[in-house]
């Protein structure tokens, strides 16, 4: 195994960028998916990498080299014990930043929901909570719950309460904690992916203001709802999948023009993108194969073929 494994730990700099730059060109249903899937990509390559680095130095030591039944040193790579001990480490602190991700994102939204169901008023997939401050946000789960206070209903007209509803609606048809799961456990993967959090949020805030748009069948009347709802609200939304999130300004002047259609992606910075992940697997792979084969021959395999 040669330097070609360092390759995945590096390119997520150069690319995340550039799935940035794209998204910002894309419709916020097709900017969610690049951003979740590029990011989960690069971040199982580059934990690959990872696992692959301290797996060539483990297998330096005695007692895993007799495990592995080898006869022979592992020859052919240029993994030093300190390096190999590095990522180790950093393989170790992303193992618990996983674990503390999905604590987060499995066990928090669980506590909402019984929170919610102790203090609401439930109708169908609605419950209302009697609190004068005004918030509003989804709750995933089965089924999911949309929770609104009361002073978010009275800060709203009926029309602005109907797009208002259809917003969290749509983050919960489109399963979109499930983005958000999804990056944040690549961010727990690579540093370098949190520049997407940001993008990733407002194009799923982005895909939901369209959808309640089409629901409600007016782009102002949407407009509206999400203007006022965040005007009402005196404080952030503690939930990620919330109406007022986001920069709402951008928001609303999206929905007061008209939709883009046939939208084109960048050429320069899609074939950035695609290179980035493509060669980011590519190296992953070819570094575990040459590592497979190392291992092979310190088993002896090849001098007894």
């Amino acid at each position: 195994m040669n330097l070609i494994v360092w390759v995945p730990l590096l390119l997520p700099l150069p690319a995340a960028p550039a799935a940035r730059r794209l998204a910002e060109a894309l419709p916020p249903r097709a900017a969610a998916w690049l951003l979740a899937a590029s990011a989960g990509a690069l971040a199982a390559c580059s934990t690959a990498a990872l696992a692959l680095l301290a797996g060539a130095g483990a297998l330096r030591l005695p007692p895993v080299a007799a495990l592995g039944h080898l006869v022979l040193p592992v020859v052919g790579d240029q993994v030093t014990v300190p390096a190999a001990c590095v990522a180790a480490g950093l393989l170790a602190v992303v193992v618990v930043a996983l674990l503390r991700t999905l604590r987060r994102h499995v066990v928090e939204p669980a506590r909402a929901r019984r929170a919610a169901a102790a203090t609401g008023t439930a109708a169908g997939d609605l419950t209302v909570l009697p609190d004068a401050v005004a918030d509003a946000y989804a709750l995933p789960g089965r089924p999911g719950r949309i929770v609104v206070t009361s002073g978010m209903l009275r800060a709203l007209d009926p029309a602005e309460r109907e797009a208002l509803l259809a917003h969290e609606r749509a983050h919960l048809a489109g399963r979109h904690h499930l983005f958000l799961t999804a990056l944040a456990v690549a961010c727990a993967c690579h540093p370098a992916l949190r520049v997407l959090s940001s993008p990733l949020s407002f194009a799923l805030e982005r895909w939901a203001d369209e959808s309640a748009a089409a629901a409600v069948g007016d782009r102002r009347v949407a407009a509206r709802a999400i203007g006022r709802a965040a005007l009402a609200a005196t404080r952030p939304s503690a939930a990620a999948l919330s109406a007022t999130a986001g920069p709402v300004p951008r928001r609303v002047a999206a929905l007061l023009t008209p939709p883009r259609v046939g939208v084109r992606a960048p050429r320069v910075i899609s074939a950035v993108l695609v290179s980035c992940v493509a060669l980011s697997a590519g190296c992953a792979v070819e570094a575990a194969h040459q590592l497979h084969g190392s291992i092979e021959v310190a088993q002896g395999e090849s001098l007894r073929g």
